[in-house]
């Protein structure tokens, strides 16, 4: 959702299966149901670090004990050598608050290596979060990494230092500051309310694009504190599984934005532990690249074809989908003739079809009640497509929460 293109090719990396593997096998510290709480989609091509440092937020949205992280190497073509890892609650910024920090391991060891195109999962830590509240995970890399494995669109900030500083509670020696995250892929929970997690998966609206930095107000972060609020316990963890720029049907030429949906979707929204419904919402950058499968021009059956493709998948693993239609981007450079009729049929198809479990009509409640092809302006960021604050927290008002599983 992005404007220039490169003319890079994109290779796909294997599937790893570490989330769900580790899920299955990993014990619980007490009785509840481990769900993912936070885990952002990587994509390649992000920066080398050397002896450095790096502190990233995680926001859980869910309360748990007994964490684990993912560290991904997915998208990297050499291997990954970590020699610390650290756990802490955030007091503010890049600083942890006092006692809290404990040292993650993986296999009982502080130090590892994931070899190139794989993932790890940690051994189980004794610390507690609470819904909203943030942990900050540090690592250590002795050597240089090359390319890493990234999420180049955090809205959250990042700390980095030269040296080792995991286990500082100060942030005193971060002196460097990003809004990515790298190489960590995801914090998972045992709940004693949820009984599993939603994942929203999508593209930059999903992601949070013009979304306030380190405030929380993409629209899945808005649904997770609707879950919370109640009535009852929170029953559902909430996992943000958009990419900027992603695509349905086919990989895009920027490197940051991620392989096809068709490609990420089995790891990145079915493998996440305890995954029970999924929100599929992406399409707008298909259309509006007009990039159909093998460079022809798109078409309505191809989204279609697509979304049957993720839909039949997600079925085989017992998992629920819930389509959202595609909102309205008149104003933007996206938008034409052709590009609206494809969108305006694709959305049809998402409402009448009953392909879905249920559906989400993102475009009737972002849409202009004056201009049904252009977003409503109180909603709009200012680039006609992405929402601003408002307009995110409208949009998870609009899901129906029985059509969730809980």
């Amino acid at each position: 959702m992005f404007g220039a293109l490169t003319g890079l090719a994109l290779t796909a990396v294997p599937l790893s299966t570490a989330h769900a593997a580790s899920a299955a096998t990993s014990s619980a510290p007490s009785k509840g149901t481990r769900v993912s709480a936070w885990s952002p989609s990587m994509t390649t091509g992000g920066p080398s670090f050397t002896d450095q440092t790096i502190r990233m937020v995680a926001h859980s949205s869910v309360s748990g004990s007994g964490a684990r992280i993912t560290l991904s190497n997915r998208y990297s073509t050499t291997p990954l050598d970590v020699s610390a890892v650290d756990v802490a609650v955030q007091a503010s910024g890049g600083e942890a608050t006092r006692g809290t920090t404990r040292n993650i391991t993986f296999g009982g060891s502080r130090h590892l290596t994931i070899p190139a195109g794989e993932e790890a999962v940690s051994d189980v830590v004794p610390i507690t979060v609470s819904a909203g509240e943030n942990l900050l995970v540090s690592l250590y890399v002795p050597g240089t990494t090359g390319m890493s494995t990234w999420h180049s669109d955090a809205f959250d900030t990042t700390y980095i230092a030269s040296g080792n500083h995991a286990g500082d509670d100060s942030a005193a020696a971060f002196g460097t500051t990003t809004t990515s995250w790298y190489y960590l892929a995801g914090l998972d929970v045992v709940s004693p309310t949820a009984r599993g997690a939603v994942v929203a998966f999508g593209d930059s609206i999903t992601d949070g694009y013009h979304s306030s930095t380190g405030t929380y107000s993409r629209w899945p972060d808005f649904l997770a504190r609707r879950l919370g609020a109640g009535p009852g316990p929170q029953r559902l963890s909430v996992v943000d599984a958009g990419i900027g720029g992603n695509r349905v049907l086919t990989d895009v030429p920027n490197l940051w934005q991620g392989v096809s949906a068709l490609k990420r979707f089995g790891h990145d929204a079915l493998g996440q532990p305890g995954v029970k419904d999924v929100i599929l919402f992406e399409g707008i950058n298909d259309i509006g690249n007009d990039a159909g499968p093998d460079g022809r021009p798109l078409t309505v059956q191809d989204l279609v074809d697509g979304y049957r493709t993720l839909i039949d998948e997600a079925h085989a693993a017992h998992v629920h989908v819930i389509g959202a239609t595609l909102m309205p981007d008149q104003g933007n450079g996206y938008y034409t003739p052709a590009a609206e009729a494809i969108r305006q049929s694709v959305n049809e198809w998402i409402r009448t079809s009953g392909a879905f479990d249920g559906v989400i009509d993102f475009d009737r409640t972002m849409r202009d009640p004056a201009n049904p092809a252009a977003l409503d302006p109180a909603y709009d960021s200012g680039d006609h497509i992405h929402p601003n604050d408002q307009g995110m927290k409208a949009m998870a008002d609009a899901v129906d929460l029985r059509l969730l599983r809980s």
